[in-house]
């Protein structure tokens, strides 16, 4: 198939690269006669004539104020400019209303090579939440421009996080790679001396089931077991950007992942060490199954690195002594270390008009204690002031809060 554009641009930056590769595999597998770029400056997209020439974002809410500028900079000097990404899902019209000349929802390989194709749907918005693609149809790297970003094995996530845009962006439904696909792509990864391997997906442990939870351990044996066979010297499962849910942990899992793994912890998302908080946030599990898994992973000779958001509008001090004593009893008893998050108000999700979180100097001194032990990391200050930007621009947008 041929392009009605002789090159798209994508912005790339540090929040982006993963999702840019992927759309970039997507259209040079489909479309022959386009060229497609990456800038992290926006001023060197002049050097490309604007009658023939897209300019693609994808960006977070707190991205918003640059790229408002970027986009009207662009439209000043007559650029198409194009939007998708988890913000883009959330706002299509607001997109539309800013000055972006069409968007993207939701799975959008299929969509961006219809869009070059010319198929442009009449509301300028494409829609790529009612039509999921199939993972196995497109590339899980892209050859030709030599990106060989971690695979996506499985995209999409049944739970309905308050604070998380991902089953809205991927989808509630989970779909997963094929085990023949993940193992080709490991091998063209390979013949360019790429042999780490490292995976995309929610929940590394829920790959291969129905529902994206229930582990099959005999899938992940197999998975793994062929990835190694390519010729991959080293295995990343279940580390970022492949974190694991708490409830499908289990020892049968466990053991058969450290068969392969080149690792000795995990990432687990535990998010409060309140059960009340855990309810309203809609996380699906308890304190008590987190310290479950931390359990079956001391067993089995892993320690964790756990997730945990601070500063909800809603928590009460006492969910927050809760927390601090989860969080020391779990690195004292299972060695685990701690990942450090401020709630962001996001669009699209249920908590969206609940406020920024906010950090009290009674958060400031127990994170620094961790900090200062060399057990906690994560960016929590800076996402604090990034809480602020998000809950702010939530407020010039009407679009109601449904928690």
């Amino acid at each position: 198939m041929n392009s009605r554009f002789k090159r798209i641009v994508f912005r790339t930056t540090k929040h982006n690269r993963y999702s840019v590769a992927a759309i970039v595999g997507a259209i040079l597998s489909r479309l022959d006669n386009i060229e497609v770029l990456e800038t992290k400056d926006v001023n060197t997209i002049l050097q490309y004539p604007a009658t023939d020439t897209v300019v693609a974002f994808s960006f977070m809410t707190f991205d918003i104020d640059t790229i408002l500028a970027e986009v009207r900079f662009l439209k000043e000097n007559g650029y198409t400019t194009i939007a998708g990404g988890p913000h883009a899902t959330a706002l299509p019209q607001e997109m539309l209303n800013i000055g972006f000349d069409y968007v993207f929802v939701g799975d959008g390989e299929e969509n961006i090579v219809k869009f070059l194709c010319g198929e442009i749907p009449e509301s300028r918005i494409f829609d790529g939440i009612k039509q999921r693609v199939n993972l196995d149809d497109f590339p899980a790297v892209c050859e030709k421009k030599k990106l060989f970003m971690p695979i996506e094995i499985s995209r999409g996530c049944p739970f309905d996080c308050g604070y998380c845009q991902t089953p809205r962006l991927a989808g509630k439904i989970v779909r997963h790679r094929s085990i023949e696909q993940i193992v080709e792509y490991e091998r063209i990864s390979v013949k360019h001396n790429k042999t780490t391997a490292r995976f995309i997906t929610p929940n590394a442990f829920g790959y291969g089931s129905k529902n994206g939870v229930t582990p099959r351990p005999e899938i992940v044996d197999e998975l793994l077991y062929k990835v190694k066979s390519t010729g991959v010297k080293e295995i990343y499962f279940g580390t970022f950007p492949s974190d694991i849910r708490p409830e499908s942990i289990t020892d049968e899992m466990v053991k058969v992942v450290k068969k392969y793994v080149n690792h000795d912890y995990v990432v687990i998302g535990a998010q409060s060490g309140s059960n009340r908080i855990l309810n309203l946030i809609r996380r699906g599990h308890t304190v008590e199954k987190v310290e479950e898994a931390l359990e079956i992973l001391a067993q089995n000779g892993f320690y964790a690195k756990v997730d945990f958001i601070f500063g909800f509008p809603f928590e009460t001090k006492e969910d927050v002594e809760e927390t601090f004593n989860f969080i020391n009893k779990i690195v004292k008893k299972y060695k685990a270390k701690i990942h450090a998050h401020t709630f962001m108000p996001l669009p699209g999700t249920p908590l969206w008009n609940a406020g920024p979180g906010v950090l009290y100097d009674y958060h400031y001194k127990f994170l620094g204690q961790l900090a200062s032990q060399g057990i906690l990391d994560g960016y929590w200050v800076k996402q604090e002031e990034l809480a602020k930007k998000a809950a702010m621009y939530s407020q010039k947008v009407d679009k109601p809060c449904n928690f």
